[in-house]
């Protein structure tokens, strides 16, 4: 996805359902559960006929061309680890354990809780 759409997920923190995850380019594909076995099981046995080499070759270039290096990761988990443990987030996370967002309904809406959280 784009700078932009990115910026857009991120920020926002809200759930994406998988067919606009699809279009924003987040997923390869969406489909339904009940064709999904099919998919996959089609597509695995596809790529298990090219040579091994060959994939690792292709896997290796769109790997350089498209991930950043292994350093710019970690520098991402430190600075997310930074943040959670500043004043600020350990206060949103006080309240929402004191406002009960540790259950399974919360978590399936906890874009709109938070957002909704006055801390």
């Amino acid at each position: 996805m784009g700078r932009g759409r990115a910026l857009e997920v991120m920020l926002s923190a809200r759930d994406y359902d998988a067919e606009l995850a699809e279009r924003y380019g987040w997923i390869n594909r969406a489909l339904p559960a009940n064709e999904l076995d099919e998919f996959v099981g089609g597509l695995a046995r596809r790529l298990a006929r090219f040579p091994a080499a060959g994939q690792a070759t292709v896997k290796d270039r769109v790997n350089a061309i498209a991930l950043a290096p292994a350093d710019d990761f970690r520098r991402d988990s430190d600075l997310f680890g930074a943040a959670v443990r500043g004043a600020e987030a350990q206060a949103r996370i006080q309240a929402a354990l004191a406002h009960g967002f540790q259950n399974r309904d919360a978590e399936l809406d906890l874009a709109k809780l938070l957002g909704d959280l006055a801390v």
